[in-house]
C-alpha cells in the first residue's frame, strides 16, 4: 500500500507537533523527540532528500538564531563585566587547551581540533533560551544563565568564524570585509526602514525583520560559516537600534518571533536528524559519547561553580543550578557536527559519538529542574496576539 505524499506531511505534522507535547510529560525535550523522529524516518527513506523539510528547517535555525540575538542586551553585560569578561577567559582558555591536546595527542589537524572542542564545550544558546521557562529558575539565576550562555555564544561564533575562514589570508580578509560590511550596514539598514518604511507600513517591523535575517543567513551560509552567524548577527543590530525604533526589539516582537520559531524549530532538529546515516552509531560512537558526557559535562559545570564561588561568594545548589542548565550543546553540536564531516571528513564514530553527546547533554537540565506545571504548555502557543507587533 502507498501513501500519497500529503498524507505522509500530515503525519508528520502531528509527529512534530503533537508527539513531542505529549513526551514533555516525561521530561524530555522536544528537540530531542524531533530529533528522533528525522533518525527513525531515514530508517525508512522517508522525507530523505525533501526540499521542502531542508526550507522549513533553514527557518528554523534562523528564527532561533534570531531570537538569540534579539535577547543578547548588551547593556546588560555592563553590570557584570568583570564576570562575564572572566568567564569568557576561561571557556576560550578551555577551547584551546582542548584544541591543543587533541590536535598534539590525537592525530587531528589543529582546524578540526578545535571545532570539535566548539562542539563539546559551547552552550546551545537558542535551545536554552526556548527550554528556559520551563525550568525552576528564579529571575535572577536566568539572568545569569542567559547572560553567559549569549556570551559564550558570541566568542563561539567569532572562533568559529576564524577557523572556518583561516584556511587562506586572502579568504580570510575577503569574509571579513563582508561580514564588516553586513555589521555597518545594518543600522543603516534599519534607519531607512524606521523612516521611510514603518510610518507608510505600520506592523511590518515583523515580516522585514525575518526576511532581513533570512537574508543575511543566506549570505553567511555561502560565506561557508552557515546561517546562524548572520541571522545572530542580525538580531544583534536590531537589539541595539530599539531606541531609534523601539517596535524592532520590544518584547511583543520577541514574543512574536518566539512564536514563529516554535514553529519552524522541530523541523530543523527533524532535519538534523535526518542528516544522520546509518552506521554512524557504532559501538565506537556509543562509548565516545558516553566518555565525553562522563569527562565534560561535569567538567564543564565545575568550572562555572566554582568561578562563581570564588568570585561571588555563592552558595552551592545555586551554582549547580546555573551550571547545569547551561550543559545543554544540541545546536551547535549538531552544525558543527555536519561541518566536520562536510568539510573536514572525520570519523563517522566521531561524528556519532558527539550526536549522542549532544542528545543526552540537553537532557540532564529537564531531567532535573523541569517544572511539572501546565503553565508552560501554553507559554508559547496561547496567544495568537504576540504577532500583533503594535498591540
Amino acid at each position: 500500500m502507498t501513501v500519497s505524499i500529503q498524507f505522509q506531511y500530515v503525519i508528520l505534522l502531528f509527529a512534530l507537533f503533537v508527539l513531542p507535547r505529549i513526551l514533555i510529560r516525561f521530561r524530555i525535550p522536544t528537540a530531542v523527540t524531533s530529533f528522533a523522529i528525522g533518525v527513525l524516518c531515514t530508517e525508512y527513506d522517508l522525507f530523505v532528500a525533501d526540499q521542502t523539510i531542508t526550507l522549513l528547517s533553514m527557518f528554523g535555525i534562523v528564527s532561533l538564531f534570531l531570537l538569540a540575538g534579539l535577547e543578547a542586551d548588551l547593556k546588560a553585560f555592563r553590570y557584570e563585566t568583570s564576570v562575564i569578561t572572566q568567564h569568557l577567559v576561561f571557556a576560550l582558555i578551555s577551547l584551546l587547551g582542548f584544541g591543543f591536546l587533541l590536535w598534539y595527542y590525537g592525530d587531528t589537524e589543529f582546524r578540526p581540533a578545535l571545532l570539535i572542542g566548539l562542539a563539546i564545550l559551547t552552550p546551545s544558546t537558542g535551545f536554552i533560551l526556548d527550554s528556559i521557562h520551563a525550568l525552576q529558575m528564579d529571575q535572577d539565576e536566568k539572568f545569569w544563565i542567559k547572560t553567559k550562555a549569549i556570551a559564550t555564544e558570541i566568542l563561539a561564533l567569532i572562533v568559529l568564524f576564524v577557523v572556518l575562514k583561516s584556511s587562506s589570508l586572502e579568504e580570510f580578509g575577503v569574509s571579513t570585509g563582508i561580514l564588516l560590511v553586513m555589521i555597518l550596514g545594518l543600522p543603516i539598514v534599519l534607519w531607512i526602514f524606521s523612516k521611510w518604511v514603518v510610518p507608510y507600513a505600520p506592523r511590518s517591523e515583523f515580516a522585514f525583520l525575518l526576511v532581513t535575517a533570512t537574508v543575511c543567513a543566506f549570505l553567511t551560509k555561502k560565506l561557508g560559516v552557515y546561517y546562524l552567524v548572520g541571522a545572530f548577527i542580525v538580531g544583534l543590530a536590531a537589539q541595539r537600534f530599539r531606541k531609534n525604533l523601539p517596535s524592532i526589539a520590544s518584547e511583543n516582537m520577541l514574543h512574536a518571533v518566539e512564536f514563529f520559531s516554535s514553529f519552524f524549530v522541530p523541523f530543523y532538529f527533524f532535519y538534523a536528524g535526518l542528516n544522520v546515516q546509518k552506521g554512524d552509531f557504532t559501538k565506537n560512537a556509543i562509548v565516545l559519547g558516553g566518555l565525553l558526557l562522563l569527562v565534560f559535562v561535569p567538567l564543564r559545570a565545575l568550572q562555572i561553580m566554582v568561578h562563581r564561588r570564588v568570585v561571588m561568594k555563592e552558595k552551592i545548589h545555586r551554582s549547580i543550578r546555573i551550571s547545569v542548565t547551561m550543559t545543554p550543546t544540541l545546536v551547535f553540536t549538531l552544525v558543527i557536527a555536519n561541518i566536520l564531516r562536510d568539510r573536514f571528513a572525520i570519523d563517522p564514530a566521531i561524528f556519532g559519538g558527539l550526536i549522542l553527546y549532544a542528545i543526552f547533554n540537553t537532557m540532564i537540565p529537564s531531567f532535573l529542574f523541569h517544572d511539572p506545571t501546565p503553565e508552560y504548555e501554553s507559554h508559547q502557543l496561547d496567544d495568537l496576539d504576540y504577532l500583533d507587533i503594535d498591540r
